[in-house]
Formats: structure tokens, C-alpha cells, sequence
């Protein structure tokens, strides 16, 4: 019987292993951290009924991660594609979103689209955009990690080496070219933090394929909602490229909780 137990890489930070040894997966299995349905609360989709479904595991260690029980510290049962999709056909919902954690590590991520779509169901599917996978969906919606993601001094990475890791990680534009290329209906989702930050999403922009800019989003780092004078800047740069503001709607309708 194959091992399925969760590898010794990313649980402590220790940094060993490779990317892809945090999948557990074998065949047509997947470590699940979570499903629920609610309202999908960022992106253009934002208000719409969805189920969502996130697989646990990922090759970055951003530092304000929101969903650490699927990075820093991947937890969850390993489930078969088989019984994943039952659920999700089972809540009824048209829209699905596949999240991580980095579903595009897992094999069984992209079986479970192919299964969705072909029984008619929306697939949103999120990733940082750093690995391919034949993964077909409705909506890919990508949040490339900027330099303010990289966790330099993070208590949660002592030794420093999952620091170093992310920061050699969190950005492959010829793997994020692609993804759009083959992707057209996609969103660029940008977590800021500082005005500074604006000059390092324009030079990327300028190394990917046309971008159009009601396709890139700019979503204020946080896990509460912001005082509005502390995002006027996000604002304003939004009215002056034609960029969208990324609203969380799911922290106003439930606060920062699990499952919603």
C-alpha cells in the first residue's frame, strides 16, 4: 500500500525535501484541509454562492499567509478524487473553487477539474502561478508573490531557510506566462502592502503577455478590513492604471474564521 502520511518537508521549516514532496497525493488521492461552502469574497467573482475545496501543501511560505493550516503547518486527511467530487456534487452549487495551499502541486487538482467541468460546473481555480499542471478551468485566478511575501525574520522559520526558499520560488514568469497564455479568462490578484509596492507589479506586467488592466486586482494585506485612509493609495492607483480594487467580502460577512 502506498504511504500517504504527510512528508517531514514544510512542517517545521526546516526546509528539506523538494516542492513536491508536499504532496501527499498518490493516484487519485489529495490532502484536503478544508470544504465548505459560502460566498466567494475577492476577485471578480465576489459575492457569488461557491463550494470550495482547499488542498493542503505548498512550495511558498508567504508571511502573512492567511490559511496556515495549508502552508506553514499542512494539515488535513488525505481523500480520494473519487469522494472529493462527491461532495461537491452533493452541495448543489454551480461554482467551485479549487484553493490552497498550491493545488497546481497536485495531480489529483487537475483530474478533480476535469470532472467538474465536464458535469457543467464553474471552476475558479487559485494559484501563486510559480508550477504547471494541466489543470482546465473557468476562471484562473492567480496571486504572484511579491518581495513583501517573503518571510525574512518570521518566527514560524528560525534558521532562516524557508526565507531563502521563497524568495528563489515565489515568482517564474516564463511558468506564469504560460498559465495566462493558455488561461485567457484569468485574474492577476496582487496582495500589497506599501506604495512601493506598485513598482514592482508594473515591472512585472511589462515581462508577461498583454495583461488587460481590468484583469489585475490589488488586494490590501490584512486579515481584518482596513480604515479606508490606510488604503486610499491602493485606491487611487486602481482609478489611475484601470486596475480593480479587491474587496474581502468574506471578512466583512464572518470575519477572519475558517470554512467561509
Amino acid at each position: 500500500m502506498a504511504d500517504l502520511r504527510l512528508p517531514e518537508y514544510g512542517n517545521d521549516g526546516s526546509g528539506e525535501g523538494s516542492p513536491e514532496s508536499d504532496n501527499p497525493q498518490t493516484g487519485g488521492m489529495v490532502r484536503i484541509a478544508e470544504t465548505f461552502a459560502s460566498i466567494q469574497g475577492e476577485g471578480k467573482l465576489s459575492g457569488v454562492p461557491s463550494f470550495f475545496v482547499r488542498i493542503s501543501g505548498c512550495n511558498l511560505r508567504c508571511s502573512w499567509c492567511d490559511t496556515p493550516h495549508a502552508s506553514w503547518s499542512p494539515e488535513g486527511p488525505v481523500r480520494s478524487v473519487e469522494e472529493v467530487f462527491g461532495e461537491v456534487v452533493a452541495s448543489g452549487l454551480r461554482h467551485v473553487v479549487l484553493t490552497g495551499g498550491e493545488p497546481m502541486l497536485f495531480a489529483g487538482a487537475g483530474e478533480l477539474c476535469r470532472r467538474l467541468r465536464a458535469l457543467g460546473r464553474h471552476v475558479t481555480f487559485e494559484t501563486a502561478g510559480t508550477v504547471y499542471l494541466d489543470a482546465p478551468c473557468d476562471l484562473l485566478s492567480v496571486s504572484p508573490k511579491l518581495s513583501n511575501s517573503t518571510p525574512w525574520g518570521d518566527a514560524r522559520d528560525q534558521a532562516g531557510s524557508w526565507a531563502a526558499r521563497h524568495e528563489s520560488r515565489r515568482l517564474d514568469v516564463s511558468v506564469l506566462g504560460r498559465l495566462l497564455e493558455l488561461n485567457p479568462e484569468h485574474q492577476l490578484k496582487f496582495v500589497v502592502r506599501a506604495p512601493e509596492d506598485l513598482e514592482e507589479i508594473e515591472s512585472l506586467l511589462g515581462r508577461l503577455p498583454r495583461v488587460r488592466p481590468a484583469d489585475v486586482l490589488l488586494m490590501p494585506e490584512g486579515v481584518r478590513l482596513p480604515e479606508p485612509e490606510s488604503v486610499a493609495w491602493v485606491v487611487r492607483a486602481c482609478i489611475e492604471r484601470g486596475w480593480r480594487y479587491c474587496h474581502r467580502l468574506h471578512i466583512e460577512l464572518f470575519g477572519h474564521v475558517r470554512g467561509t
